[in-house]
């Protein structure tokens, strides 16, 4: 039974603070949105004290200590969520319920898909957790709020603990430095080996397999720092609207990413792909001639349109009749390291899809896989040669009354067994140039390197 409480604290507190106070218990979970921004950073929030724990492997899944072999992962998360539903008006999204991840690989139980890569380190290919309690941060009105569900104790009595904790709150910045590492970097592709991979995939443009694909690499070095303080170093020179950091206890996700896979609030489903990329410049001229050079530029445009048309049509199989909309077109953002083109397509769900369907219909994301998505996907299969694992899935929420929002996992670190690994690609089209394709790579991985 489902006991919830929800409490507006006196004081409004730091997120990344706070959570540092509460950042050494296992499966807790930090969804940061640290780049100040009025549509897309609204609410920060950390979840702590599970009451149960998802995960899966292939078609094999483990509840608490409770193995299901041979299920649909997404159908059993559909089916717990169901279990623990609530209902409760209020203007927050998320007030209870599960925090976790999708793997990109999890997507070979949706699509019949080859399976000849390697897997250069394991984990899980989802993890959910199911959180007691909840700290919100209403960025927007520097407002506080701690929920509780009643099912590890009683909520009145766990609110007081959580208040307890933050009673030792003195907030002071934490210093957090940014130097140069000695770090030596590995890739599974050298320049020469990826310019080829790049070509061979211009071949099957050219043979008309696909229109564009995503071509991505693997980056990795030996590193035993303490994983929140290279999250902390990732944050600040960094920041993102869909940041993360997740406390499992063999390994850690250290994310910084910009870009929404799904948001669905109230039954309005939202998506926001990337395409086109730019480096920051070293001066403000460098960096207005960068910012130009995207907003003119045919391809990128060409690509994102192409990457619309596909988010398009994966909503309408969850969507009303005549409701996907595209409500913003080749939009500027810009980060620390990279200016991006971004647009936003809506729709509005049919009254039987609840929010995993929906994410299993449109999983994973368009822009990280290429139109068609599935023949892209069995080219990436064949050219990456490496498994994606984490890198380019999903991570979020799903909240108990049916909201959800999830982010693409790019611009992440994975922190396993004394090693940190990334992830860095991009969109390939017919026009694209190999050398240029490469050096992209090295300007999206540039924050993650830097911080290692």
């Amino acid at each position: 039974m489902i006991d919830f409480q929800i409490k507006e604290l006196a004081t409004y507190y730091d997120p990344f603070y706070t959570y540092s106070l509460f950042e050494n218990q296992i499966d807790s979970i930090f969804l940061d949105s640290s780049k100040e921004d009025k549509l897309l950073s609204k609410y920060s929030f950390i979840g702590l004290n599970p009451y149960k724990k998802f995960s899966s492997k292939g078609r094999n899944v483990l509840i608490d200590k409770e193995e299901y072999k041979e299920v649909d992962p997404f159908k059993k998360l559909e089916k717990l969520l169901e279990e623990y539903k609530i209902n409760m008006k209020n203007d927050i999204p998320f007030i209870s319920g599960a925090i976790g991840y999708f793997s990109y690989d999890i997507g070979r139980i949706i699509e019949d898909l080859p399976d000849n890569s390697e897997e250069d380190f394991s984990i899980p290919n989802s993890i959910f957790i199911f959180f007691d309690n909840l700290i919100i941060f209403d960025l927007h009105n520097k407002k506080t709020y701690i929920t509780a569900v009643g099912q590890i104790e009683e909520a009145e009595k766990s609110l007081s603990k959580i208040e307890m904790c933050l009673k030792d709150y003195n907030y002071e910045e934490l210093e957090i430095k940014v130097g140069n590492s000695s770090n030596k970097f590995f890739s599974n592709f050298n320049k020469e080996e990826y310019e080829k991979s790049i070509s061979s995939l211009k071949n099957y443009i050219r043979n008309g397999d696909v229109y564009i694909a995503n071509m991505t690499r693997r980056i990795w070095c030996d590193n035993n720092e303490d994983p929140f303080k290279i999250y902390g170093k990732l944050r600040k020179i960094n920041k993102a609207p869909f940041s993360a950091y997740m406390n499992f206890k063999d390994f850690q996700i250290i994310s910084s990413s910009p870009e929404r896979f799904l948001s669905i609030t109230n039954g309005l489903v939202q998506t926001r792909p990337i395409k086109g990329t730019r480096p920051r410049g070293e001066n403000p001229e460098e960096d207005e001639k960068n910012k130009n050079e995207l907003i003119n530029s045919e391809k990128d445009k060409s690509e994102l349109l192409m990457i619309v048309d596909l988010e398009r049509n994966d909503l309408s199989k969850v969507c009303k009749p005549s409701s996907v909309k595209v409500t913003e077109l080749f939009k500027l953002e810009e980060y620390e390291t990279v200016f991006h083109l971004v647009a936003t397509i809506e729709g509005k769900l049919k009254e039987n899809i609840s929010s995993v369907k929906c994410i299993r219909e449109c999983f994973p994301g368009g822009s990280i896989t290429g139109a068609p998505k599935i023949r892209a996907m069995e080219i990436i299969e064949e050219l990456e040669k490496l498994k994606r694992n984490i890198y380019t899935g999903s991570i979020g929420y799903f909240d108990l009354r049916g909201n959800s929002d999830f982010n693409i996992v790019i611009r992440t670190i994975i922190k396993k067994d004394n090693k940190a690994y990334l992830g860095v690609g991009g969109g390939i089209t017919w026009e694209s140039i190999e050398e240029e394709e490469w050096f992209e790579t090295i300007d999206k991985g540039k924050a993650l390197m830097g911080v290692l």
